[in-house]
């Protein structure tokens, strides 16, 4: 391990925002990420856990405590048979290199999630999803170290608990998560494609299966129009990814909003494309702040164009919650994880 002192967390974000950190540890063994969590535990210390930075908003202020930079790799099949693979991935792994692996290999489920920005131990805590494939589908189990108990667990789908953009793991600093089980079909096409935009795009229809490379190769492309797939040259890149998740809302609240589109979601409740609110409530893209405005090429990305503050972001994401409340009274949730900041 490395450890270095007063350091801009600007540098660990895909926002490039952030103050210093007290100390920033960098592991890249797992036993190590293990034990400077259990001894920041045991000494009281508090304690943020990065990867990707991806989807994380840290305050100008910083975080005056201790910071560790997870870097640990590792892409192993565990077990296979004609089927099926399950494959093991290290936390500390980027996302789209795990994607790209599974794609070389011919494993199937989540060549849809290609493109996406982090690493693979934060996919869980978020059940990262895109163009209809969501991790949950095909996590068999996730490792992780429980602070609470000292000790180290393998925890199934059930316990952790998945939900739209959700887990046991978000906003609960009492696991590290250390590798993640999937659990993919052998074959050399797509899930079936789930998702209508991405189903236009490989020129078929929803439930078609069609190459990975293809899948994969057209999902990039989908992305990068969207200023999705990182790019140090694109501001527009310089973001968390889609800064409000989409609200669910009971379908008799629903029916009083008027016509707008939507698709179903659990339970009878009616899910609204908030990118849709946004724009409708007069925020388009560009929109501007302090050095900050939404994405030119996407709705839902806040930008920082260089010259931002985490508070200017903030100013932007508050003026755009609070004018599509007013609008049509339906209230807009940050997806991404606020530390020491909030909206």
């Amino acid at each position: 391990m490395s450890v270095v002192s007063d350091t801009s967390l600007a540098a660990y974000t895909t926002l490039r925002l952030g103050g210093p950190a007290g100390t920033v540890t960098t592991a890249v063994h797992t036993d190590e990420a293990v034990a400077a969590v259990r001894s920041a535990t045991s000494a009281g210390r508090p304690l943020l856990i990065l990867a990707g930075g991806s989807n994380v908003v840290i305050g100008d202020d910083g975080f005056d405590g201790e910071v560790l930079l997870l870097r640990t790799r590792g892409i192993e099949a565990v077990a296979e048979d004609a089927s099926g693979v399950l494959v093991r991935v290290a936390a500390g792994e980027p996302w789209d290199d795990f994607v790209a692996h599974t794609v070389a290999n011919g494993w199937s489920g989540v060549e849809c999630l290609s493109g996406i920005p982090g690493a693979a131990g934060a996919t869980p805590i978020q059940n990262v999803g895109a163009y209809g494939q969501e991790v949950a589908h095909t996590i068999e189990a996730v490792h992780a170290y429980d602070r609470q108990t000292d000790a180290s667990l393998v925890m199934t789908p059930a316990q952790c608990g998945f939900g739209y953009r959700s887990s046991v793991f978000k906003h609960n600093d009492r696991y590290l998560v250390t590798a993640v089980d999937f659990r993919l079909a052998r074959s050399g096409e797509s899930a079936p494609i789930r998702y209508a935009e991405l189903a236009r795009s490989l020129g078929g229809e929803a439930g078609d299966r069609v190459p990975l490379r293809q899948a994969r190769d057209t999902v990039l492309k989908l992305r990068a129009g969207k200023g999705m797939v990182l790019d140090p040259e694109d501001r527009d890149t310089w973001s968390v990814g889609s800064f409000f998740t989409n609200p669910v809302v009971p379908a008799d609240f629903f029916a009083t909003l008027g016509e707008m589109p939507h698709w179903p979601a659990a339970d009878g409740t009616v899910k609204i494309p908030a990118a849709w609110l946004i724009e409708n409530a007069g925020f388009p893209k560009g929109f501007a702040g302090a050095g900050v405005a939404i994405s030119g090429k996407h709705t839902l990305a806040l930008t920082n164009r260089g010259t931002g503050t985490t508070a200017a972001l903030l100013d932007l994401a508050r003026t755009i919650r609070d004018g599509v409340h007013a609008r049509f009274a339906v209230e807009l949730h940050p997806e991404p994880v606020l530390i020491n900041c909030a909206i």
